[in-house]
């Protein structure tokens, strides 16, 4: 009976070691994203231009790098020990903060540089981990374990912000950014302990391209990338500035703003419970663009907040419940689909090309942001990446993916 209660996937000692690996980090990096920000502007009283750097700059190695990373991993292999040197840079960037700050001599340009190092690093581990996903995972569990490494995802923004604001509370954000690095060095002893059979690295000397090359091939693969690619530039226009929104325009103290986020976040709980019943019953095509529309349109709630404190805290627990259960939706269905239809061969090139126009917008639609709410306001700024996220997520309508189903 009991065992009945454990998912499949997770009876198998490999992914369970690689999903603990996934989970620690994401905890992690949940703490960070509240942490870092609030460094910026408690600390060091970044502006709003200020914000959209730092946040631009995680991104930017995407555009950077995404394409030579990908073709450097298909060639190399030995893709978990490449994960497993990323999460040890990123401890070792992360940890830095802190150590500057007991020394009184943290500085904005000093979590600039960390925020670029970590991105990168970051980049080698993501299109890595798209090849090390399917060498322990069989394709007809790729929803299971897409749902699986999702939920985690959602947990972790529960429990996460409201853990990363009361320690930016209580001990201040700079040392409460410690904890993220100690949950890489969590991420590398669990990926340290399986030995997954990895596909063989491509000693053909296959192009750069050829992961772009497929991607333009692909109305599938095309289709998401361009939806996709420009929603997370209008949501990176909004992640640029809603913290400082707010703290300085609702007022709203940082530990409650944790817990606020946490909170609505138990909408991607139920998503990532819910989205294989969904998949399997209107498609993983039409779920992911249900889940698009979903996570984009909620957002409208935050500049609309205002008022009594109490009702604008309750408009953007809605606006994070409803955007956490789409956004599950989108990255489960995304994830099964890229893994049922890009080639072994191709996948780590695929996912370095699809990162540089996926992430590269990032850092335009951040910096935009920071700009926009600096000349405009901040309010105002938001409402541009609202809407503009929207209207991203309509792209997805002309396209061959909402009748895409996966093979049986």
């Amino acid at each position: 009976m009991k065992s009945r209660l454990i998912p499949e996937l997770l009876r198998d000692v490999a992914f369970r070691r690689y999903w603990s690996a996934s989970t620690i980090s994401m905890f992690g990096d949940q703490i960070a994203v509240i942490a870092l920000p609030l460094a910026a502007v408690l600390v060091l009283h970044a502006g709003a231009a200020q914000m959209g750097y730092l946040t631009a700059l995680e991104w930017v190695p995407s555009l950077l790098f995404g394409l030579p990373a990908g073709a450097w991993v298909d060639r190399r292999g030995w893709r978990r020990a490449t994960m497993i040197t990323a999460d040890l840079g990123r401890a070792a960037l992360f940890a830095s903060i802190p150590v500057l700050y007991a020394l009184h001599v943290l500085a904005l340009w000093e979590l600039y540089t960390v925020m670029f190092g970590a991105g990168t690093l970051s980049i080698a581990f993501s299109v890595a981990d798209a090849s090390l996903f399917v060498s322990l995972v069989k394709p007809e569990r790729f929803v299971d374990g897409q749902s699986l490494i999702k939920g985690s995802y959602a947990l972790s923004y529960v429990g996460g912000p409201g853990i990363g604001g009361v320690l930016v509370q209580v001990l201040s954000a700079p040392v409460a950014i410690v904890v993220n690095a100690l949950s890489f060095l969590g991420s590398a002893f669990f990926l340290g302990r399986i030995r997954p059979a990895e596909a063989p690295a491509d000693d053909s000397g296959g192009s750069v391209m050829a992961g772009a090359r497929f991607i333009a091939r692909s109305p599938i693969v095309r289709g998401s990338l361009i939806a996709v690619a420009t929603m997370n530039f209008f949501n990176l226009m909004f992640a640029a500035l809603y913290l400082l929104y707010a703290v300085r325009v609702l007022h709203i103290r940082a530990g409650v703003v944790g817990v606020l986020i946490g909170a609505g976040a138990v909408g991607g709980l139920l998503g990532a419970a819910a989205t294989k019943r969904i998949a399997a019953r209107i498609g993983a095509g039409w779920t992911l663009t249900a889940g698009s529309l979903l996570f984009t349109a909620p957002v409208a709630l935050w500049p609309l907040a205002r008022g009594p404190l109490a009702l604008a805290l309750a408009m953007l627990f809605a606006a994070e419940f409803l955007l956490g259960f789409g956004l599950m939706m989108l990255d489960i269905s995304f994830g099964a689909i890229h893994a049922a239809v890009v080639p072994a061969a191709l996948r780590s090139r695929v996912s370095g090309a699809f990162a540089a126009v996926n992430y590269g917008t990032r850092p335009f639609g951040a910096l935009l942001g920071g700009l926009l709410g600096a000349s405009f306001g901040l309010r105002p700024a938001l409402w541009v990446a609202v809407l503009g996220g929207i209207a991203s997520a309509l792209l997805l309508l002309p396209t061959p993916i909402p009748g895409f189903r996966l093979p049986e």
